[in-house]
């Protein structure tokens, strides 16, 4: 990496804000000296929690003053018109005015969305902009498309989300040629909604994809496809079942094995391949959920984020930038788009 690249950072937003969203700044910056972190928010609070670090290298940590925070219980809309110097709302505008190359917060995902679309804006030509979600799966990791930003979805829009989706998959995480899949109630054709079936010949006809038909979700854990894609509606609550599901399955398993001093014991030696096991399927070491289709990159991560998730987040910022996400979406989806109309 040969220029800096610039995060800017919500630090007022999420449940754990400003701790760890400083915490994470702080170790993503002192892990790459070609980061830089703008931390955005109240600026007598960001200077208390960076004391807690007296060598971060202070040259690649920046603060930008907010006064106001909007919090997670508020309407989206009024409180991206009304809280005009809340740390979303500047931090937006840093993008937006090429202060900054990324945006990233933990607050508010309805606000995030409001204002990456009314402040940011999207790329011409890209009908909506949808979360993409990575998640771990048997295989790896694939990124889920859309995660809540359309509830409300037209056949073209889950086409252009299936683009996004192979773009971000080939070239953030390196699988060559990704396979794409649209979510179903079943493997054949004729099943079914109105939405998907209307999608499933349009996604066929797609010559820049590698498109394998359809996936039921309970295929999505074996990792079948590296590009799953559906409305935002099916979408979030896919990922928010697989994550209650995966933290309820590993509280049972270590209750289980701490129930016994047999269970104990044998806990103690398989405790290294069972942590193993496990990181491969934190959510947390992939970072958070991008607004695809925007100008600029905005980044939603967990509203529970913790340091690990904000520093892998920055990081995946950076992957992003250095591949030219926006430039291939508006090359190879917007320009085929004018050529097809």
């Amino acid at each position: 990496m040969s220029d800096n690249i610039i995060v800017a950072l919500d630090a007022m937003g999420g449940d754990n804000a400003p701790t760890e969203m400083v915490k994470g700044a702080v170790d993503a910056v002192s892990a790459n000296k070609n980061i830089k972190v703008i931390l955005v928010g109240k600026e007598d609070v960001i200077k208390d929690e960076l004391k807690a670090y007296p060598s971060y290298p202070q040259e690649q940590i920046s603060i930008k003053n907010a006064t106001e925070v909007i919090e997670t219980a508020e309407h989206p809309v009024a409180a991206i018109k009304k809280k005009k110097d809340s740390s979303m709302v500047v931090g937006l505008h840093l993008v937006k005015d090429d202060e900054a190359d990324a945006f990233v917060s933990a607050g508010n995902s309805g606000a995030l969305l409001t204002g990456g679309l009314g402040i940011v804006g999207r790329i011409r030509g890209i009908e909506r902009a949808p979360f993409g979600t990575l998640f771990p799966v048997k295989t790896g990791v694939s990124i889920l498309v859309d995660t809540g930003a359309n509830v409300d979805c037209r056949a073209s829009h889950l086409v252009q989300f299936a683009k996004m989706g192979s773009i971000y998959m080939e070239k953030v995480v390196g699988i060559k040629n990704p396979r794409v899949a649209l979510v179903n109630v079943g493997a054949e054709e004729e099943k079914g909604n109105a939405l998907v079936k209307e999608t499933m010949p349009l996604l066929k006809e797609c010559k820049d994809i590698n498109f394998i038909g359809s996936i039921e979700a309970r295929n999505i854990p074996n990792g079948d496809a590296d590009v799953i894609v559906c409305d935002g509606f099916v979408g979030n609550v896919i990922i928010k079942l697989y994550e209650g599901l995966a933290g309820t399955l590993i509280s049972v398993i270590k209750g289980g094995l701490m129930s016994t001093l047999r269970s104990k014991i044998g806990a103690a030696l398989a405790l290294p391949a069972l942590k193993s096991t496990l990181k491969t399927f934190d959510a947390t070491q992939y970072g958070g959920a991008p607004l695809l289709g925007l100008k600029g990159l905005v980044v939603k991560t967990h509203g529970s984020a913790k340091a690990v998730e904000v520093k892998n987040t920055i990081f995946q910022c950076v992957t992003f930038k250095e591949q030219q996400i926006n430039e291939l979406i508006r090359d190879n989806i917007v320009i085929e788009k004018k050529k097809e109309d």
